[in-house]
């Protein structure tokens, strides 16, 4: 067995490309509009896994859009989050909150903190290698909704 991709539903598929590419940094490595069942899939690949990617080597995450849902989209309880390596999570942090980004749980430890899709699928993010020291304005930052 091999772990392929979590799937997720988006209302807006332009809105969620723009959180998870251009703010979150991900890859888009194959899209597939699907006219007679009107929905477009999008795969995605975390930006060190876009080699691998197209040999189905990496984990992906395949964006479904359907494109006359009108649904609200919610979560269970037994879904958690999607979790992501980062180089720098204060860096990473700081450029989604200067894209609008709500940080729901700030970095105040140098290892982790959460954010959510605009599908409010929770996001966790997660320094790679030992934490960053504890540093300002991370260390006096509050949580922010849930994550």
């Amino acid at each position: 067995m091999r772990y392929l991709h979590t799937m997720i539903r988006v209302k807006d598929l332009k809105a969620s490309l723009e959180f998870w590419c251009a703010q979150l940094g991900m890859v888009e490595v194959k899209r597939t509009d699907h006219e007679s069942g009107r929905f477009t899939l999008v795969f995605l690949a975390a930006a060190r896994d876009e080699a691998h990617a197209q040999s189905t080597q990496a984990p992906l995450l395949e964006l479904t859009y359907n494109w006359d849902a009108d649904e609200e989209l919610t979560t269970g309880r037994s879904w958690g989050h999607l979790a992501y390596q980062v180089d720098d999570l204060y860096q990473v942090c700081k450029t989604l909150m200067d894209a609008g980004v709500v940080i729901n749980r700030p970095p105040r430890d140098g290892h982790m903190a959460f954010i959510k899709s605009p599908d409010n699928v929770s996001v966790e993010l997660l320094q790679v290698g030992s934490a960053l020291p504890p540093s300002e304005p991370w260390i006096s930052m509050r949580n922010t909704g849930s994550w």
